[in-house]
């Protein structure tokens, strides 16, 4: 194992970013408040740049129905407050979300 520290801190993002709210998820099954913040924050933005993205299999989702899923999603895969967090950020900033995926996309 390396002893390098710098990354440390973003483990638990990654390593439990698929846990769902509702405990369903993986590695641990952690369930609500038991999964680190940031990782329920990055499950709902992964799950948007994955469904938002084009795909060798299909072309970006619409963004009506990245919505709905995340909406339908909400309690059970996402964290509400979050989610609600989200929604709110994409309704009013939509235009900064898409700059930000154009300046960093790889294709």
């Amino acid at each position: 194992m390396s002893g390098a520290t710098i990354f440390k801190d973003m483990i638990p993002i990654v390593k439990h970013h698929h846990e769902r709210y509702d405990g369903n998820g993986y590695p641990g099954k952690f369930k609500g408040e038991d999964i680190p913040y940031l990782a329920r924050i990055a499950a709902i933005a992964d799950a948007f740049d994955a469904m938002t993205s084009r795909r060798s299999y299909r072309d970006p989702l619409t963004l009506d129905f990245v919505k709905e899923e995340i909406s339908r999603c909400k309690g059970t895969q996402f964290d509400p407050k979050l989610t609600d967090v989200f929604m709110d950020i994409i309704d009013n900033n939509y235009d900064e979300i898409i700059a930000i995926q154009k300046k960093y996309k790889t294709e």
